[in-house]
């Protein structure tokens, strides 16, 4: 719980009865590795904080191919939809990949702790606008690169995750077959 108020707290200020009342509406939870924080086509209720362990977001193609399209890791908000009020239903699917910490509110105590603390909103897109801006230049880079830039750039950018990832996420990821990352690796070193 202390990393989840740490690093809002990068993003605004708040006060101890804000800092109660927050703690006071969060509940802790873990995910197993393999298992679902949320599926595609099923109404998501919570928000989330990843405070320790890896998820992966992907789809089915046409070819019901799985396609990662990121990987989130620690201290990342996971929320759902536009509005608190919308009725989310993904189109991706959520799944721990390794075992997972999270500290959820469901959506009505996100509610109320908007509604109470004046200033929740613009900390929240605060963040909000990081992680998007991160998934951005994550994503619009490997447009230009070749597997082997690709492979390169994640690394540099993904430190902690080369070796905690299974190579056939990554290689989705990358838009690689898992036997082209075999040899861009092997070539590297």
């Amino acid at each position: 719980m202390e990393q989840f108020i740490n690093y809002i707290l990068q993003f605004g200020h708040l006060n101890e009865k804000q800092i109660d009342l927050i703690k006071s509406k969060a509940v802790e939870i873990k995910l197993h590795k393999e298992e679902m924080y949320w599926e595609a086509g099923k109404i998501v209720k919570q928000i989330g904080f990843l405070t320790d362990g890896i998820i992966r977001v992907f789809y089915y193609n046409n070819k019901s191919e799985e396609i990662t399209r990121y990987f989130i890791d620690e201290n990342h908000l996971i929320l759902s939809g536009n509005t608190i009020d919308e009725m989310y239903v993904p189109s991706e699917y959520l799944s721990a990949i390794t075992d997972c910490k999270l500290v959820v509110f469901n959506k009505q105590d996100w509610k109320d702790i908007l509604d109470t603390i004046i200033g929740w909103d613009r900390i929240v897109q605060k963040i909000i606008t990081k992680h998007h801006n991160e998934k951005i230049t994550r994503r619009s880079e490997l447009v230009s690169q070749d597997g082997a830039e690709r492979y390169l750039d994640f690394i540099q950018k993904f430190p902690t995750l080369v070796n905690r990832v299974p190579l056939s996420y990554i290689a989705s990821y990358l838009g690689v077959t898992q036997s082209s990352l075999s040899r861009i690796r092997k070539n590297i070193r």
